[in-house]
């Protein structure tokens, strides 16, 4: 592609992510209603025709989402799962903190979607397969540790649905509180108490002292 080219394409015609970054807020602050071509257009004040310079056509920027959306929430708690650790209370601690970290897996694009899924067949399959997925990697990470397939999947299914109803039913804590049950978070999923060190390094990820700090 010439010079020429390129800049047309991420000139006065806007980029495929531009497009797409659009996209995610409209779904983000409106829902999948609002993620509509002209709108998204005028929003970005460039002309509806450059819109298919990047997209075949609406459903194929509604596909992107949900490509993003895996790539980035589903990714992180599978990436977590399979994160080094010593015992399975660090390797709880290890997803734990993916949870904390909303530039890694964020609450409202994991909301966004599952409401999305009440109206779409194709969302809803996309959310099965991804439920899935996360499932198995908790599954496994239990397995790592010894615990029978029973056990890991009932282990993994309490971590997984508490987390879920964190998101479904908005909740929201500060970074105080949630601290200050995850010792009693970690015996509850993992069985076993984490260690004064474990948690220590913990709370250092995630810059904060004590439970009883106010944090960042």
């Amino acid at each position: 592609m010439t010079e020429t080219g390129i800049q047309d394409q991420t000139g006065w015609r806007g980029s495929r992510d531009v497009w797409l970054a659009a996209a995610r807020t409209a779904l983000l602050e409106g829902g999948i209603d609002a993620v509509k071509v002209q709108p998204l257009a005028t929003g970005l004040n460039l002309s509806r025709t450059s819109f298919y310079w990047f997209f075949k056509d609406r459903a194929a920027i509604l596909d992107a989402l949900l490509d993003e959306w895996d790539a980035s929430n589903t990714a992180a708690l599978v990436e977590g799962c399979a994160a080094y650790a010593e015992t399975i209370q660090e390797a709880v601690l290890n997803l734990i903190s993916v949870f904390l970290d909303e530039t890694r897996f964020e609450p409202r694009f994991d909301m966004a979607v599952r409401s999305w899924a009440h109206q779409s067949d194709a969302a809803s399959q996309r959310v099965r397969q991804a439920d899935d997925r996360r499932l198995a990697a908790i599954r496994a990470m239990f397995a790592r540790f010894g615990f029978s397939d029973d056990e890991a999947d009932v282990r993994a299914r309490t971590v997984y649905l508490v987390q879920i109803g964190y998101i479904s039913l908005q909740t929201r804590e500060s970074l105080r509180d949630r601290m200050a049950r995850v010792p009693a978070y970690v015996k509850t999923f993992a069985g076993a108490a984490a260690t004064d060190r474990d948690l220590a390094r913990f709370r250092a990820r995630h810059a904060t002292g004590a439970p009883e700090d106010d944090g960042p």
